[in-house]
């Protein structure tokens, strides 16, 4: 009671407090006879029995298992009870114990694994398998080394456990499928070692059409997050045809009766009358059999393949192909001609390039024999010309006026928003390709541009949008002088939009503004940065920071069914349920790519404050990620520049503030993100930090020291992005991991001689000599051990005297490899140690004559 005197709370706490602490062990007691009591009653009393076990998790989670021992030996008990209902209820408070606090039973895992052994074999009972195997899927992400050896065993019986679960209940049967993606996001290799089981049972439930949909899209769901992680097993294994043999009947098969889209039973006449309305999957197939008016299912999926592999093979018949339909006499046909061109040029670039000349003169011809009015045909032809043009570089020339005059006539002209929105982004498409030779146009695109910016219709928001971003295109293609008189008028109207109007579109599209404008502005844009930061951390607060999987499919979507008979009429307001549907599929969401832009902008500027905004260090996106790391770097060299010009103290306390906060979030990125490519832009950024800052850089007496161990853990590979991933297959090898491993190392090595440049050679010599065994005796790659060895000796300077009879012979004997660069590394090496190793040096005489002996070989 807050009226009540501050003495009498506080007596009143510290009352309860007491009776607490006095009865805790009471109450504990009691909770467990209720608890017991209740699990006595038929299974009616599900809920209580799931309420209880919650309220237990709750004070397990404060009391801990050390304190409440008798609970474990509940659940084990339980679970092992012939009766179904203790044991039903064991494996329930177990469940909501590791919902709650999974690490609580991290020092139990194996004996927990052992009891999932058992009870996984229980047949009759679903509700302990659910629970069984629900409690799994919360213990993956924290089992070691030593329980997944357990865990790998169990992957039968998981499988056998939810085909049970299936016939009994879809629903749970689907969400203790989880299991599989845990086991495949944690540890891939268990996985893999069953794959042939694993995706044979997913094809099972896939092909199974009395099964209900979300289940046997939840099998394939499954299949597709394992081809990403393990394609080349998929291959070796043997598990492409099957997959693809199950996904065709899948992809072709009619709907079930009164399940049928409307479009579907249509008659032949009717699809002819009201060919607009049509969707791919109708005529796609047309287009694949040229001349052949049948559906061909087979070549359909082939298509889809051709552009999901990225295979340019056959792209001149599918050219030929799609070119002729252009010209179809059918609607139908004519949109699956549009579709599968803009899927080409999305997806193989640069090969479609060369066809521009039999391309683009058939789409000019295309738009000009379309209606204004008929903006869903408008918003086809254009996906298509946007996708094709925008790659063209050099290539767009001669088709450059005949585009333009289209495009600024549209604008011009009465028309619906849909049609100008499609117009100026053509125009930032166009502009992508014809860099400058766009400037011809730039005034009168500006005149249209301005108009949209400033409006303050509703209907015209799209538009808008639209331009903010083509407005983005043009300010990164034009040269800086041209674009710069009108920078700051831009940049300030970003700010205004974002102030003004509440959408993450908006947003989305000004962050790439800013960041565009960041290069034209450089050191112009740091009075603008506060503003850009407060919109940020709105942004971050928000909700609106990851899309919804169903918001990536927008060219699909575009070839939807759509209304187009309404639109004709000028109406072209959606039902508020398609609103509805709409705002769902495209994910209102900044995303991913204003994250990134946004950094740029900020990383771009030479006069970056000390970020007091939190960087998204956590976001699921790799780039974002790497953007947030790179602009982290940016304000510390930023900041470095600061100084210099002015080395004031109050700069230098912030400058040191900074790397304070810096340094540990790289050590802890590099040693914890589990992607390669995040961890490579950290080392690169701290190679870049190292060098700008110096000595400066390493004021603190333990960072040196911090960052060498850090260093050393990538050359060791002990990293988490480095984790063993080892298939029974020995897929360890794999090209594409192999590749980013070395890379990794190569990264690392760069900060090795950043640092001892930095450091200095004498404070730097006891680091560098706990370096060279890992350079020189584990480096598979030559090459890249003996330039940093040799860049590093640069760098240790007179220090480097000590390490000279150990590193000649190494750098004699790389002088005489047989590879070009490894000699030239070498030579390098050599220069610099003759160069500041003093005494020690003078015994070796021969230096010059076998150095010049190994150069001469490189002389052509």
């Amino acid at each position: 009671q807050p009226l009540l005197s501050p003495q009498i709370r506080q007596l009143a706490a510290v009352l309860v407090r007491r009776r607490l602490t006095k009865h805790w062990k009471k109450l504990r007691l009691m909770l467990f006879h209720l608890f017991l009591s209740s699990t006595r009653n038929l299974s009616s009393s599900h809920k209580v029995s799931l309420s209880l076990a919650q309220l237990a998790a709750v004070i397990l989670k404060n009391e801990t298992l050390e304190k409440w021992p008798q609970l474990l030996h509940v659940i084990q008990q339980g679970a092992r009870s012939r009766d179904p209902i203790q044991c039903q209820v064991g494996l329930l408070l177990l469940h909501s114990a590791l919902e709650l606090d999974p690490e609580l039973f991290a020092p139990h895992y194996k004996d927990l694994l052992r009891l999932f052994h058992q009870t996984l074999n229980i047949r009759g009972q679903p509700a302990a398998l659910y629970y069984s195997l629900r409690s799994l899927t919360t213990m993956v992400p924290g089992l070691g080394s030593d329980e997944m050896s357990l865990m790998s065993s169990m992957v039968p019986k998981l499988l056998s456990a939810i085909r049970e679960l299936i016939s009994v209940d879809e629903t749970q049967a689907s969400e203790v499928m989880e299991v599989l993606d845990e086991l495949m996001e944690t540890e891939v290799s268990i996985i893999a070692q069953h794959a042939t089981e694993i995706v044979g049972f997913c094809l099972e439930i896939a092909s199974n059409r009395a099964l209900g949909d979300s289940l046997r899209v939840k099998a394939l769901s499954c299949i597709s997050f394992f081809i990403k992680l393990k394609s080349k097993t998929i291959l070796k294994q043997k598990l492409l045809s099957p997959i693809l043999t199950t996904l065709f009947p899948i992809m072709s098969a009619e709907p079930p009766p009164g399940q049928m889209d409307a479009e579907d039973e249509q008659t032949e006449e009717d699809i002819e009358e009201r060919a607009e309305v049509q969707t791919p999957k109708h005529y796609a197939a047309q287009v694949l059999c040229g001349s052949r008016r049948v559906p061909c299912p087979l070549q359909l999926g082939l298509s889809g393949l051709l552009v999901l592999l990225g295979s340019s093979m056959h792209l001149q018949p599918m050219l030929q192909v799609v070119c002729r339909a252009l010209l179809d006499e059918s609607q139908v046909v004519r949109n699956a001609a549009l579709f599968a061109l803009g899927q080409f040029s999305e997806n193989l670039q640069p090969d479609i390039a060369n066809y521009s000349d039999d391309i683009m003169p058939l789409l000019l011809r295309y738009l000009e024999g379309v209606q204004l009015a008929h903006t869903s045909h408008m918003a086809k032809a254009y996906y298509a010309l946007e996708n094709f043009v925008e790659n063209l570089g050099d290539k767009i020339a001669p088709y450059l006026p005949s585009l333009m005059e289209r495009m600024l006539t549209t604008l011009s002209l009465p028309g619906s928003p849909r049609t100008k929105e499609l117009s100026v982004s053509a125009i930032g498409a166009i502009a992508q390709a014809a860099q400058e030779s766009i400037m011809p146009y730039f005034q009168a695109i500006m005149d249209h541009l301005m108009g949209y910016l400033l409006t303050t219709q509703e209907d015209l928001r799209p538009v808008q949008i639209q331009s903010v971003e083509t407005l983005s295109v043009l300010a990164t293609v034009l040269k800086k002088d041209i674009f710069l008189p009108l920078a700051e008028q831009c940049c300030q109207l970003g700010l205004d939009l974002c102030d003004r109007v509440d959408d993450p579109d908006l947003r989305r599209c000004t962050y790439s503004l800013f960041g565009s404008l960041a290069t034209v502005l450089e050191d112009g844009i740091s009075p603008y940065l506060p503003r850009i930061t407060t919109f940020m951390l709105y942004s971050l607060k928000s909700t609106e920071g990851f899309e919804t999987p169903l918001g990536t499919g927008n060219s699909f979507l575009l070839f939807d069914d759509e209304e187009e008979e309404a639109e004709v009429e000028g109406d072209e307001s959606l039902t508020d349920d398609e609103e509805d549907d709409d705002s769902e599929l495209t994910g209102q969401s900044v995303g991913r790519d204003p994250w990134e832009r946004l950094l740029i902008a900020i990383r771009r500027s030479t006069l970056c404050p000390i970020p007091h905004f939190p960087l998204p260090f956590q976001c699921p996106h790799i780039r974002v990620r790497k953007s947030a790391y790179e602009a982290l770097g940016q304000f510390c060299i930023s900041f470095r520049h600061l100084c210099e010009r002015d080395p004031s103290e109050p700069h230098t306390a912030a400058f040191q503030k900074l790397l304070s906060m810096v340094m540990p979030v790289y050590i802890k990125g590099i040693r914890g993100d589990k992607e390669r490519q995040v961890v490579m832009a950290i080392l690169e950024s701290l190679a870049k930090v190292v060098k700008a800052c110096q000595q400066e850089g390493l004021r603190d007496p333990s960072r040196l020291g911090e960052l060498c161990r850090v260093v050393r853990e990538v050359l060791e590979k002990k990293t988490t992005c480095q984790g063993a991933d080892v298939d029974e297959d020995g897929d360890e090898d794999d090209e594409e991991e192999a590749e980013y491993d070395a890379m990794l190392i190569e990264y690392a090595g760069e900060v090795i001689p950043a640092l001892a440049a930095a450091a200095g050679g004498e404070t730097f010599a006891p680091y560098f000599a706990g370096f060279l065994p890992l350079l020189l005796n584990k480096m598979v790659n030559k090459s890249f051990a003996v330039g940093t060895v040799a860049e590093t000796i640069q760098g240790l300077g007179q220090a480097s005297s000590a390490f000279v009879p150990r590193l000649l012979p190494l750098l004699m004997g790389a002088a005489r490899d047989t590879d070009k660069e490894v000699r030239s590394n070498a030579v390098f090496g050599l220069g610099v140690l003759a160069e500041h190793g003093r005494e020690p040096m003078h015994e070796y005489p021969f230096l010059q004559l076998d150095c010049s002996g190994g150069m001469s070989q490189d002389i052509v």
